[in-house]
């Protein structure tokens, strides 16, 4: 497993994400890799308060407000006020435990 969002960085040539990561930082590295569909069809099966608050951070980028409003709730989130990147960064972090 990846230590440090360096590490996440540097696994972003490959072309799929290794197959023993949980589905939280799967879904991270598409997102990270430009494919959108891709992890939100991973964190809307996420049945937990981590997917719901992926899911938050992808209506966010999205542009749908009022759907990541909902999914930030569901996640016992406010939402957030940062840049994506920060976001994207702080979901990371809670995913590798840091």
């Amino acid at each position: 497993m990846i230590a440090n969002y360096k590490e996440f960085q540097g696994t972003l040539d490959k072309d799929v994400p290794d197959e023993h990561w949980p589905d939280s930082l799967k879904s991270l590295w598409y997102d990270a890799k430009g494919n959108w569909k891709a992890s939100h069809d991973i964190a809307q099966d996420m049945h937990n308060k981590l997917g719901s608050w992926i899911h938050a951070y992808l209506h966010r980028k999205e542009g749908d407000a009022f759907n990541a409003g909902y999914w930030y709730r569901q996640a016992g989130k406010s939402f957030f006020e940062g840049t994506l990147d920060e976001e994207h960064r702080e979901l990371l972090a809670f995913v590798l435990g840091k």
